[in-house]
């Protein structure tokens, strides 16, 4: 297959099935891309967990004291939708009872730049800047091509059944 262009927006999904299922997994220049809706907002980010390459496309989506996270299904690691910073309860061993929420560790997941066309029922992702690295790009090189092709076999979200996006906070209380 051709490399699209990269820094241009290119068609995915439509709106109205992205709504419905609340997530989807989709590949666009060799890149596996996890969609989500939630909250009437679309967010892009690798597919593969930056801690170990979990399935971000089939975790849990947790509201994180203001962050909406997605959790990795594999280890529970916490990544914002939005940045892909990965976040931390901090406890203070001093007094273990005072719990720091919202740590970060920095942005180690890759997201994308969403762009909807409500009236064409459209979402858009266009790949972030490649040349700047991000941990979750280690999934896309030669090192890990078997498992990426692998990944595009599973099963998708939307042939698991799943209807909507679980959004809950009960983890990081």
């Amino acid at each position: 297959t051709s490399k699209m262009a990269e820094g241009e927006f290119h068609p995915v999904a439509k709106l109205s099935e992205l709504k419905r299922a609340g997530r989807k997994r989709i590949s666009l220049n060799e890149r596996v891309i996890a969609l989500f809706y939630v909250d009437g907002s679309v967010y892009a980010m690798d597919h593969f967990c930056y801690h170990n390459g979990g399935p971000l496309a089939l975790g849990d989506i947790e509201d994180s004291h203001g962050r909406m996270c997605v959790i990795c299904p594999w280890h529970k690691h916490a990544i914002t939708l939005d940045t892909g910073e990965s976040l931390y309860t901090a406890i203070d061993p001093a007094n273990p009872r005072v719990k720091v929420h919202n740590c970060s560790k920095g942005v180690k997941q890759r997201t994308h730049t969403i762009r909807v066309d409500v009236e064409q029922d459209c979402v858009y992702v266009r790949l972030s800047d490649l040349s700047k690295p991000t941990d979750s790009d280690r999934y896309f090189t030669e090192e890990y091509r078997v498992i990426m092709e692998n990944a595009l076999h599973e099963p998708t979200p939307e042939q698991m059944g799943a209807v909507k996006v679980p959004i809950h906070s009960s983890r990081l209380k």
